[in-house]
């Protein structure tokens, strides 16, 4: 008996492992962003206070920087944030229509002063 030889390649097959793969990724990537895989978290007996708080540093549209909610200057942001312990993490809130250089400025600034956890607030556009 004599044996064909193929002239093309079935690609069905492979199409349908794709499509059942891409399912997949796309299912557990719903689940793990929306947060809907119900997990029963385990439970420590005695409660641990946070000792970190979220420092606020917030630039108005006139450039006036507020270090949680009190008005400062660059000079007295730095004072006040040097007392500070450096793991804390640091929330910059920045109006849109400020200068980039004032921005610039108490960025570089808490960087300077060692803080790592720095994050930068802004909103959805829709």
């Amino acid at each position: 008996m004599e044996e064909k030889e193929f002239d093309y390649i079935n690609v069905i097959p492979l199409v349908d492992v794709m499509l059942v793969l891409l399912t997949i990724v796309l299912t557990t990537s719903t689940f793990i962003a929306t947060g809907v895989i119900p997990i029963d978290l385990p439970r420590a007996a005695h409660k641990q206070e946070m000792t970190l708080k979220i420092q606020t540093v917030e630039i108005d549209k006139n450039g006036l920087i507020y270090f949680n909610s009190r008005p400062m200057t660059i000079e007295s942001l730095q004072d006040s944030m040097q007392k500070l312990d450096k793991n804390n993490p640091v929330l910059i809130k920045a109006d849109r229509e400020i200068a980039l250089q004032v921005f610039v400025d108490v960025l570089d600034l808490v960087k300077t002063l060692g803080f790592t956890k720095v994050s930068l607030q802004t909103e959805i556009k829709r």
